[in-house]
């Protein structure tokens, strides 16, 4: 990392990280390319930027689950770092078969935090693939690297018992939290008794999640100690329904509505 881009990223980083243990909570709507980041960034109050891994290999014409090849990823990310002055939080799936290069490499186009997915590997694998990308991290002189470490416990679950879910996704948690990370991220559609449970296994301030359609209210998550609530693909999902809806709009004979903001 360059001296001008360790400069820049060491406070970023800072920031990213009191942002996501401060009691309140962290949203971030997920973005996928230039103009989505300088879009969201522009809203008063919005405080980090992340990307979505699913919605930039969609933008390029690829599935997800790391069918877009790193170098296009890595491109995108850095192209989002540089349309904003927020920090950077950069969805790089499974690590692409070497998470602490793929983290080195994207702290080098000035992302500060990054979500690592455990792909339900065994958990000692999974455990040093965390340790691996934190020493990664401050081996770029970003010791406060904001790790948001993934277990798929919940998304791989099938049709298993949730209490046994619940007891394999806090084991996991756990153990990416004593592994360095500094937050968990637990996929899924959860009841305030499952967070509940979450939190108290992980601490206040440690657990994240997806805002999906049912989730609990934001006010809500708050108070039980969240740390951050992000979208995922959501967020793209959303514009692309709206290109669609004014689409149909056309083709009836309507148009542009009234409400459409301009781009700066």
């Amino acid at each position: 990392m360059t001296e001008e881009l360790h400069a820049s990223s060491e406070p970023k980083t800072a920031e990213l990280l009191r942002l996501h243990s401060d009691p309140t909570l962290l949203t971030v709507v997920n973005v996928w390319d230039s103009i989505s980041a300088q879009v969201v960034a522009d809203v008063p109050g919005t405080s980090a930027l992340a990307t979505a891994s699913h919605s930039i290999a969609a933008s390029r014409g690829y599935e997800d689950g790391e069918k877009i090849p790193l170098e296009e990823m890595l491109e995108e990310v850095g192209r989002i770092a540089s349309a904003t002055t927020l920090p950077v939080s950069a969805d790089l799936e499974g690590g692409y078969g070497d998470a602490a290069e793929t983290i080195r490499r994207a702290i080098g186009v000035g992302v500060v935090g990054a979500n690592l997915e455990d792909q339900m590997k065994p958990l000692d694998e999974a455990v040093r693939q965390v340790e691996a990308a934190m020493d990664a991290a401050e081996r770029e002189g970003l010791r406060d690297f904001v790790l948001n470490a993934r277990t798929d416990a919940f998304v791989k679950a099938g049709d298993r018992d949730p209490g046994e879910v619940m007891a394999e996704a806090i084991q996991r948690g756990q153990a990416y939290l004593a592994a360095g990370a500094p937050v968990v991220f637990v996929p899924g559609l959860f009841d305030e008794k499952q967070v509940t449970e979450m939190v108290e296994a992980f601490g206040p301030q440690r657990l994240t999640l997806i805002g999906l359609p049912g989730s609990l209210p934001l006010e809500r998550l708050e108070q039980l100690g969240v740390a951050r609530v992000s979208y995922g693909p959501l967020s793209q999902r959303v514009a692309l329904t709206a290109l669609a809806e004014l689409t149909e709009a056309v083709l009836r004979g309507g148009g542009v509505p009234d409400n459409v903001r301009p781009l700066n």
